[in-house]
């Protein structure tokens, strides 16, 4: 790689562990139902975060893992969800460049909150995945203005794909199978990768999603197999792939 190359690398590599540090507030705030514009603190002692202590990694291994002013432990998680927003930054960059790689990361790093939250809370928030569809149709739009039909083609069937699935399975057993937040995500992806995808993204996120709640139980020895298992998590994955590389060949 040239020098420029090199240089819009670090560029990237920098701006994705500063996202990826907003990415944590946005996981540990939402579902709390927090302002995202307070200064960081520290969740034991509650004394506010200098500059020094909210560089991504670094401030967490210089601390060794710990509040400076209370000396209570500091979780991994901080880390490594800046790590993760990284390595999904060099995935794209991997694959995809000009302002494509700018759209594919902001598409990630939205991805890697909304299975974060999904994982732990099982909510999708509407403040993440409305936007998604607005931002996936510009994209295509700018991509393909030719071919956006498809992508507003996907993203009305797969809200109103998995709307109809969860009202059916709400209807037959009584209680809540997918959430709203799900069918909206899905709308989302199919925003991105259009009417010809979402067969593809549904696929691969209904045998990720099997994958997992299979990997969980045998985890917990046992366990119930209606226990709920959230799905954002599997689609996120699923859309991810397909948006870099493309829909299945069936």
């Amino acid at each position: 790689m040239s020098g420029a190359d090199w240089a819009r690398l670090v560029f990237l590599a920098l701006v994705a562990l500063a996202i990826g540090s907003f990415a944590g507030t946005l996981v540990l705030r939402l579902p709390a139902g927090e302002g995202i514009d307070g200064r960081s603190r520290c969740r034991a002692c509650g004394t506010a975060l200098g500059p020094r202590e909210l560089v991504p990694v670094a401030s967490w291994l210089a601390q060794r893992g710990r509040c400076r002013a209370c000396g209570a432990r500091l979780s991994w998680f901080y880390p490594a969800i800046e790590l993760a927003a990284l390595a999904l930054a060099l995935w794209a960059w991997s694959v995809t460049d000009g302002w494509l790689l700018w759209a594919s990361c902001a598409l990630a790093w939205t991805l890697l909150v909304l299975a974060l939250i999904d994982f732990e809370h099982q909510i999708l928030p509407d403040a993440l995945t409305v936007p998604l569809i607005a931002l996936g149709l510009g994209v295509a739009w700018f991509a393909a203005p030719g071919a956006i039909l498809d992508n507003v083609a996907g993203a009305a069937l797969g809200f109103v794909l998995f709307a109809a699935v969860a009202a059916a399975y709400r209807r037959w057993r009584g209680r809540e199978g997918l959430g709203g937040g799900d069918a909206k995500l899905l709308a989302a992806l199919g925003a991105w990768v259009g009417l010809s995808g979402l067969p593809s993204v549904v696929l691969i996120g209904s045998l990720a999603a099997l994958a997992g709640a299979l990997a969980a139980r045998a985890l917990r020895r046992g366990g119930a197999l209606h226990d709920r298992v959230p799905f954002g998590p599997a689609l996120a994955l699923a859309g991810w792939l397909v948006w870099l590389y493309g829909p299945l060949a069936f």
